[in-house]
């Protein structure tokens, strides 16, 4: 089942077209990658998507045109995004910020799923008490996942889940997604570091310049020669 389908999404900025009539689709259950440079219109798309920036085009959300509904409404539907930059609250503690994450659902289980958050990610069970703008950056990263995941989402959207990690933090941060995936949670990755992106990717796009330049499965992505070439820093010959 088609979980997510973006169909001639584009996104202006004054004059500059940041996003150039994409087409996409995510499958539920799937893990599908977003890639490429800076600038390539990748933050946008899934701005877009979460009518965070004007856009033009259809984006549908398990079988539903979403074109209209705000974007304080989404979590009740569902659909959820980890902001580039982390956006957690730094003045709120660890515990308060995961509250902040379920404050749509109106069911009795928050508290299971506070602890389900914190058998995932044992360092913020550790600090549930403190401020989260003392945070080191990979403990803010995983408190903005955790935050999400107290909505239940059912498609969700990372946004540069590795931007400003140490390697060894960026390696459990694309284990964690690996995690989330298998929990059956579909989600949409966009990240600079494309070979662990392809590598954990059902499916991958490849976007250049606001369009989509490659498209296909993650593997076949990680082996095809332009992509070696301009996101692995393979050369050529």
């Amino acid at each position: 089942m088609t979980l997510l389908e973006v169909r001639g999404l584009e996104v202006r900025y004054g004059g500059i077209r940041a996003v150039r009539g994409i087409d996409l689709e995510v499958a539920e259950g799937e893990l599908v990658c977003l890639i490429g440079a800076n600038g390539a219109g990748k933050t946008s798309t899934l701005r877009a998507i979460c009518g965070l920036v004007a856009r033009t085009g259809q984006i549908r959300y398990a079988g539903e045109d979403i074109g209209a509904t705000p974007t304080h409404g989404l979590p009740r539907r569902g659909l959820v995004m980890v902001p580039e930059g982390r956006g957690i609250f730094p003045r709120l503690t660890v515990e308060e910020n995961l509250a902040m994450g379920a404050y749509a659902r109106e069911d009795e289980d928050v508290g299971a799923d506070l602890e389900r958050q914190y058998q995932m990610f044992p360092r913020l069970a550790e600090r549930r008490r403190q401020i989260a703008g003392t945070l080191s950056g990979g403990e803010q990263q995983m408190l903005a996942i955790a935050r999400a995941l107290m909505a239940r989402p059912r498609l969700l959207l990372l946004d540069e889940p590795s931007m400003g990690l140490a390697p060894m933090l960026v390696a459990k941060i694309f284990e964690i997604v690996r995690e989330i995936a298998a929990r059956g949670v579909t989600i949409l990755l966009v990240e600079q570091n494309a070979r662990l992106a392809l590598e954990i990717a059902h499916r991958g796009y490849v976007l250049e310049s606001g369009a989509i330049a490659l498209a296909g499965e993650g593997r076949a992505l990680l082996s095809d020669p332009r992509v070696r070439e301009a996101y692995l820093g393979e050369g050529a010959g």
